[in-house]
């Protein structure tokens, strides 16, 4: 079967994109509106999340089964599997890291998607199914299941930019090793990112953390004042 390219902002994606956000709009909707719907949709979102990683592994099988796919090291695949532990355990580190990686991370990637296979093939499935489950966990968080960062605003963003620079030092050595991309740290995506614009590597290595900062604390200022 021929496989179909897919190209960031054609019409396919801005479809998806679509699709995608009304369906986490929906999502948030129905769970509000009672304890059940609440239980039900916090499994349906633990789930997708949780059963990113197996369906990527069958998802890429007749395609590419390049360490980058095999190995679950992408800050997505850790924000998936994050997400999932978050919405069981209600760990407020989990709850905190799917937050903040789920709509400053995860986000970006969905506008700018790192996958050249478009409709219908599984890879491209995959992508999205993951991407939208973790951003729909980091939005379902706060709006349905209360969580606040921690007291002074600033401390969550700042605990969440260290675990950030951990992984990228960990993508590092782990790319060097294993001749992979993880988080993108050893050179851009091919597809078109911010990255792009963000200088030669390592330069924009520096230039991510420092954007991912002020994404972080951007993202607790809204919870500023109702935090007791």
């Amino acid at each position: 079967m021929p496989i179909n390219p897919f190209h960031p902002f054609s019409s396919a994606h801005f479809i998806i994109l679509a699709i995608g956000f009304t369906l986490i709009a929906g999502l948030i909707v129905f769970a509000r509106r009672s304890g059940k719907n609440q239980q039900i949709t916090t499994a349906l979102l633990a789930f997708l999340c949780l059963a990113s990683y197996p369906f990527a592994l069958y998802a890429w099988r007749d395609h590419s089964y390049s360490m980058d796919n095999v190995l679950p090291f992408h800050l997505c695949d850790l924000a998936a599997i994050v997400a999932g532990f978050a919405l069981f355990t209600r760990r407020p580190m989990l709850l905190t890291l799917t937050y903040f990686w789920g709509i400053a991370a995860t986000m970006q990637a969905l506008i700018t998607p790192a996958i050249s296979i478009g409709p219908p093939h599984l890879p491209f499935m995959h992508f999205f199914v993951q991407h939208f489950a973790i951003v729909a966990a980091s939005i379902y968080i706060p709006l349905v299941l209360k969580w606040q960062p921690e007291m002074p605003w600033w401390k969550s963003p700042l605990k969440v930019m260290g675990i950030s620079l951990v992984y990228q030092g960990m993508a590092l050595l782990i790319n060097e090793m294993l001749k992979t991309n993880f988080a993108f740290a050893s050179s851009p995506p091919k597809n078109p990112s911010l990255i792009d614009h963000l200088g030669p590597w390592p330069v924009y290595l520096f230039s991510m953390q420092g954007i991912a900062l002020v994404l972080y604390l951007l993202l607790a200022l809204p919870f500023r004042r109702s935090i007791p």
